[in-house]
């Protein structure tokens, strides 16, 4: 191919991708290299993507084939594409499913290969060999107890497994999903929801039952789940973040299913009911008196005979609860989720344990369609006065985070903030118990965070759904399960330093569409000059990536007191 300026993509040799932003085939590019590519960085003018082994593992197991993504870099790309990065390419993706776990004649478990020198790799690595057993008539034996461990060593020899070996079937359950919510309210699967559905259920085949949909906040991730129980028809046993969101699960399941109050339990610090559908959080299953002792509530793996485990918000799921769902490989297991970072860099588990992506849609996409409401993101740049400014330079890089993030000026350019929406349904959330009990004062504000008494917590998000409260301060509970439907604006004082999952979800908040159809905003304050500054970019990656720009503006007017 000929060199093209128009073209807004350089593919390196190193793997690394530069897109142009703000051309006409911007958006294009972006959307059909986001697929199978991680988003590294995004400045203003030049983002840069990165082709690594599992992006390329996800798309494949997606269904993406590898000559979609050639053809994706070729069709946007300034000058020819290395050669080494399309042997590359198709190298990655065709070992997606070279190794499969399968059961033989006699229901044992084995692992095979098309190339035998793949099974005596296996054989011969310190991180398998004690894994499998002696080969025989062309496969490796695996006890089941190891059907997740030997998944997990072969991704980090560069081998990840297609699981084959099916599920146990688990107790019958007929959940059956109502026709309308109210009289002359219909319901039903949107269409990106059924097919999530018949992605994860493969209609019970065993490339089916194991994986992560991923959907952004107010998409309808609950549905989703709702419906592959409906599908699987099996006792269920759903892992959610906090005792709000097992509420949650519950009236969802109540309002939109026609199971009943005895069929659902809930598994919590209130109570301990094992059901047909039991809602737990993770919290509870990692529980336990001191470091040493064994975690008590493990057995809820096995109390009863579950034919499907949700694991909702998958993005944020334990290590000790990752080392359990690696026994209990033969159960169907579904992730939910906003984003598939994790910022302890433990994806690869995810992909393991949990199972591959098998569906997902660009946010922009739902919002076109109207299914989730546009958004407005808008980063403030806040400035220092002299006596901030004074502390800040000589302070250690961790306490010049929390000086920049709690930078008193924010206060002045919320109080504007609020004036500028004034009327609308607000959420205000930080990540410093200290500014937020400040900033509820200032305003007039009712303040929520983790020690909160729950019932507390309940009346005041149904104050502000019901429209009686129309500004609510909240701590990081507020980034999780939380349904506030009726939020209009977000106003960001402070985050988790680089986290892009936390920012995700924070947008997520106001991505339910509006019965007017007016836009959200999404306003996150930065200390300019600052390392929170630094900060911020790397929290925009991920809704960069999905297509959201955010606007930079100077908040010194606002400051002073008049609009931007």
């Amino acid at each position: 191919m000929a060199y093209d300026p128009t073209r807004p993509l350089i593919v390196q040799s190193d793997k690394s991708l530069l897109l142009e932003v703000g051309g006409d085939q911007y958006a294009a590019c972006r959307d059909a290299i986001a697929p199978f590519c991680e988003l590294l960085k995004s400045p203003e003018h030049v983002h840069t993507y990165r082709l690594t082994p599992l992006s390329i593992w996800n798309a494949a197991a997606a269904g993406m084939g590898v000559e979609a993504m050639e053809e994706a870099l070729r069709a946007y790309s300034r000058f020819e594409v290395p050669t080494n990065v399309v042997r590359d390419l198709h190298d990655l993706h065709s070992r997606y499913g070279r190794l499969r776990l399968l059961r033989d004649e006699g229901g044992s478990l084995e692992l095979t290969a098309d190339d035998p020198l793949l099974l005596e790799q296996v054989e011969s690595s310190p991180l398998t060999r004690e894994l499998v057993g002696e080969r025989s008539n062309g496969s490796l034996p695996v006890e089941t107890r190891y059907r997740g461990e030997i998944k997990r060593m072969l991704i980090k020899l560069g081998w990840p497994v297609e699981d084959l070996a099916g599920y146990v079937d688990g107790g019958p359950l007929q959940v059956l999903l109502r026709d309308e919510l109210e009289p002359g309210q219909a319901f039903h699967l949107r269409d990106y929801q059924h097919e999530a559905v018949d992605v994860f259920h493969r209609d019970g085949a065993a490339v089916g039952g194991s994986g992560v949909i991923v959907l952004p906040c107010g998409a309808g991730k609950t549905i989703v789940g709702m419906g592959v129980m409906s599908r699987v028809g099996r006792k269920t046993l759903i892992l959610t973040t906090n005792h709000t969101a097992v509420k949650q699960w519950k009236s969802e399941l109540l309002a939109k299913t026609q199971l009943t109050e005895e069929d659902i339990g809930e598994y919590t610090g209130h109570a301990k009911e094992v059901r047909p559908v039991t809602i737990s959080t993770y919290q509870i299953l990692t529980y336990r008196r001191r470091k040493t002792d064994p975690f008590l509530h493990f057995d809820l793996f096995n109390r009863n005979d579950w034919g499907l485990i949700i694991y909702d918000e998958v993005h944020l799921l334990p290590a000790p609860v990752f080392r359990a769902t690696a026994d209990i490989q033969a159960t169907r297991r579904l992730g939910l989720t906003a984003t598939l970072v994790r910022e302890d860099g433990h994806e690869e588990d995810v992909f393991t344990l949990i199972g591959p992506k098998r569906f997902d849609v660009p946010w922009k996409v739902l919002e076109r369609q109207g299914w989730i409401a546009e958004a407005l993101c808008s980063e403030l740049r806040i400035p220092m006065d002299t006596d901030l400014r004074k502390r800040y330079v000589v302070a250690d890089q961790r306490s010049q985070f929390r000086l920049a993030a709690e930078n008193p000026v924010k206060v002045d350019v919320l109080k504007r903030l609020l004036a500028e929406h004034e009327g609308d349904s607000i959420l205000v959330i930080g990540q410093y118990i200290d500014q937020l009990e400040g900033v509820a004062e200032r305003i007039d504000a009712p303040l929520i965070t983790g020690k909160t008494p729950k019932d507390e917590r309940i009346v005041l998000y149904e104050a502000f759904r019901e429209g009686k409260n129309n500004v609510l301060v909240v701590s990081k509970v507020g980034n999780f399960a939380v349904d506030l439907p009726e939020a209009r604006v977000i106003i960001q004082l402070s985050g988790t330093f680089g986290s892009r999952q936390e920012e995700a979800q924070r947008l997520g908040r106001v991505l339910r569409p509006k019965a007017d159809g007016a836009q959200a905003h999404f306003y996150t304050l930065v200390t300019n000059e600052s390392v929170e500054q630094d900060f911020a970019q790397h929290r925009q990656l991920f809704l960069t990536e999905q297509g959201y720009a955010y606007e930079i503006l100077d908040a010194r007017p606002f400051a002073n007191g008049s609009a931007v």
